[in-house]
């Protein structure tokens, strides 16, 4: 079986967004054994993008097209398919009163041409989409098939997982299952190279690394027909990737650091409470995020003047004057600070220099103190970050994290 993805969208071809989507897709594919030989960008007009559907067809089973599907007069996928399929567009009332519903949610007024989204080529499927107002739909005639899906990717993704998937595990006569690994403390390129041999070897499973924002994962995933055990299918390479580089993955489950932390933290009946400098409360709100943190997150405080680590948190004046606020004694005192003062078995703190200004000869922009302190101990860890602000705030936030993973549970 064959399919070619087509992506729609002038703002692609001008280079104003990256196209991700057909990475994404192309991979889903390859993980299913449906071939994809070709990949066509197509601006938001009528006659090549009528051209690209009418030879996409003829080269191949399956055209998946993603983009156009908006209310507006240049979101042209729809028509364009249905011409093609000598399909009439019919409004479909179930996408329509969802369409309503989920402006009346956002209280936002829908304009007449959002109509526009409910309307299918006649004795289509639809695909829902809960994450926008434009759903997909798949369009067949014998042999042949087209599967539209919305071009942003937080809503292009969760349709294909949820509806174009088992629709293409139907078709081919497989099935996928995945398991996904979470990694923090080593780059992209040193895994890569780690797993160089397994990733060039592989057939089934397959291995397909991403980047994250200071962290990556890994998606393992199995293709099976129906009585095969995926899991089985996938344990050998999981444990050989585990051999590897096993202390740096966090969660087998696709669980972000913050939640496999909070897990932790549950588990173990303690507490903790947090005092951050220069994070400025994304670590608490991390904790936060997670449902039922009420149940062991006891306290977080913004100290970012000296006064505040002073006041709030007991740090001596004395630590402050002889080594600054960006120091290693600073930051066990600001962790102890915050345990003792919030009666928690567990007190974490960060202080460092974000950037843009700031830093000193000995300590430069991205340096970054966290303090941890136990019952029966107190340590800290030194980092040395790079980047711009945010970002140095968000790895100093995913190492404390992983500071805590690795000595305290």
């Amino acid at each position: 079986m064959s399919a070619e993805i087509i992506s729609v969208g002038t703002e692609l071809l001008m280079g104003n967004i990256v196209n991700t989507n057909a990475q994404y897709i192309s991979q889903r594919l390859a993980d299913l054994g449906i071939d994809c030989f070709l990949q066509t960008t197509v601006g938001d007009n009528h006659d090549r993008l009528v051209e690209a559907v009418h030879r996409g067809l003829e080269r191949s089973d399956i055209i998946i097209l993603t983009g156009g599907l908006g209310p507006t007069a240049d979101d042209l996928t729809k028509e364009t398919v249905a011409d093609a399929f000598n399909r009439k567009l019919v409004l479909d009332e179930p996408s329509l009163v969802y369409i309503k519903q989920r402006f009346a949610k956002m209280r936002h007024i829908m304009t007449p041409n959002n109509i526009k989204q409910a309307m299918f080529p006649e004795n289509c499927i639809i695909l829902p989409n809960p994450n926008g107002t434009a759903p997909g739909c798949i369009v067949e005639d014998g042999t042949k098939a087209a599967i539209l899906m919305p071009g942003p990717p937080n809503e292009m993704v969760p349709m294909f997982e949820a509806s174009v998937l088992p629709y293409l595990e139907k078709r081919s006569g497989y099935m996928l299952k995945s398991k996904m690994l979470r990694i923090f403390g080593k780059g992209e390129s040193s895994v890569e190279y780690q797993l160089k041999d397994l990733m060039q070897q592989q057939t089934n499973p397959t291995i397909a690394p991403y980047a994250l924002n200071g962290e990556m994962k890994l998606r393992v995933t199995a293709r099976c027909k129906d009585g095969e055990d995926a899991d089985k299918i996938m344990a050998p390479i999981i444990e050989e990737v585990k051999k590897r580089i096993g202390e740096y993955i966090y969660s087998e489950d696709g669980l972000e650091l913050h939640e496999e932390v909070a897990r932790l933290i549950s588990a173990s009946g303690m507490t903790i409470a947090v005092a951050e400098s220069c994070t400025g409360g994304m670590l608490c709100s991390k904790f936060v995020s997670v449902p039922g943190s009420s149940n062991w997150f006891k306290e977080g405080c913004v100290t970012y003047s000296n006064e505040a680590k002073m006041n709030r948190l007991g740090v001596k004046k004395e630590t402050l004057a002889e080594y600054g606020a960006v120091s290693a004694q600073t930051a066990i005192e600001m962790a102890e600070g915050i345990r003792r003062t919030a009666m928690a078995d567990i007190g974490i703190s960060t202080t460092g220099y974000a950037g843009p200004d700031g830093g000193t000869g000995d300590k430069p922009v991205g340096t970054v103190f966290i303090g941890v302190a136990a019952k029966d101990k107190s340590f800290y860890k030194e980092l040395y970050l790079t980047g711009k602000r945010e970002r140095i705030r968000n790895m100093a936030c995913l190492n404390a994290l992983d500071i805590l993973r690795r000595n305290i549970f």
